[in-house]
């Protein structure tokens, strides 16, 4: 426990950095959370299908690990996000995750671009399955797998 806490304990300089953070209150849909401004500021939407969405991102340095790699937690992110938008329909309640597997298979390094694929596997009911892969744009290299099932609300048929 006690190398815990001294993982976590900010220095000095860090301790100032987050002193200096200004945090709005949250109105849902209306604006950006500070968690989705954080984790998600950057991210460019290229294309959009049904069962499909692509996304580009360049890796920032707020979301990178002492190695200066994308940190695994915000690949998780990635994969939690563009999972759900894949499914998302607008006016319905949003889905919510059941489960999600990650297999990390490569790193980032810090300004990278990163090609962010989501499709739809299939749905049954309220229940959504979907599959994000997370390439590196130039060499094309598999960062991470990422299967992703979500449960919400069926669209009315009527």
């Amino acid at each position: 426990m006690e190398k815990v806490k001294e993982f976590l304990e900010l220095d000095k300089e860090g301790a100032e950095c987050v002193s200096r953070l200004t945090i709005h209150p949250h109105r849902a849909g209306s604006e950006c959370s500070f968690y989705e401004d954080f984790a998600l500021r950057g991210i460019r939407v290229d294309r959009v299908e049904s069962g499909f969405v692509s996304c580009r991102f360049k890796v920032p340095p707020r979301l990178t690990d002492k190695s200066g790699n994308l940190a695994t937690g915000a690949i998780a992110n990635l994969v939690d996000e563009v999972g759900w938008a894949v499914v998302h329909i607008e006016g319905l309640p949003m889905e919510v995750s059941v489960d999600m597997s990650i297999s990390f298979l490569g790193t980032a390094k810090l300004n990278d671009e990163l090609e962010i694929t989501s499709k739809v596997l299939g749905r049954r009911g309220g229940y959504s399955g979907t599959i994000v892969l997370v390439r590196n744009k130039e060499t094309g290299e598999l960062i991470a797998e990422g299967r992703h099932s979500l449960f919400g609300k069926q669209a009315s048929k009527l």
